[in-house]
């Protein structure tokens, strides 16, 4: 499975989901639709005792996930201003600082829903430019979704609007380099991806990173 920093627990019962999830499309009858919603209960149960969280709640999210299972996407906006400043948002759910962004939705665009999740958490409206990196959201130290998860980060400029906090953030803040709250980043935006996007702004024909 790579180098990633996903404890062995939560690896497997993402890939007991996932063929759950998978099985669950291809069922030829009932029976076999009956064993994979076993195996997806098997999941939700390994989460819930390792990750203590409510078994119910973990194997309802499970059993919502329909079609064939692949990896999400996740988008996030590099917005700097004229100082060479990070935008940064602090998230009101649990008080992480992150770039602005979050789960694409069907039909997005990407760099198109990196645009309009800066505008709702921050404020701003901004153009994505160029592709800063596509990463493995495992490979980050908190990396605790329930779902494997791919990661685009977009560098993007100001357009127009005023900085303001939503009902998704609580505090967004421009930071240089050096005053990021890198022990605040949780799992939505790794030290790395903070460290591409200064290169890129350095440097603009830095190739896209990627692992």
């Amino acid at each position: 499975m790579g180098d990633t920093t996903v404890p062995d627990w939560l690896n497997w019962a993402r890939r007991i989901q996932a063929i759950a999830q998978s099985g669950r499309m291809y069922a030829l009858n009932e029976f076999q639709t009956v064993r994979y919603e076993q195996l997806s209960a098997l999941a939700a149960e390994i989460v819930a005792v390792h990750a203590d969280l409510k078994e119910e709640g973990v194997q309802l999210n499970f059993l919502e996930q329909n079609g064939y299972a692949t990896p999400k996407v996740d988008v996030r906006a590099a917005v700097f201003d004229n100082r060479g400043r990070l935008l940064m948002v602090q998230e009101r759910s649990d008080g992480t600082w992150s770039m602005p962004g979050g789960w694409a939705d069907v039909g997005d665009i990407p760099s198109e829903a990196a645009e309009r999740e800066t505008l709702e958490e921050a404020g701003l409206r901004v153009k994505a430019k160029q592709v800063v990196g596509v990463y493995d959201a495992n490979r980050v130290p908190t990396a605790m979704h329930l779902y494997h998860a791919y990661k685009l980060v977009f560098l993007c400029e100001i357009l127009d609007g005023k900085v303001t906090d939503s009902n998704e953030t609580s505090a967004v803040e421009f930071f240089q380099r050096d005053a990021i709250p890198e022990n605040q980043l949780g799992n939505r935006t790794s030290s790395r991806q903070i460290e591409d996007a200064f290169a890129l702004l350095t440097d603009p024909n830095r190739p896209t990173q990627f692992d």
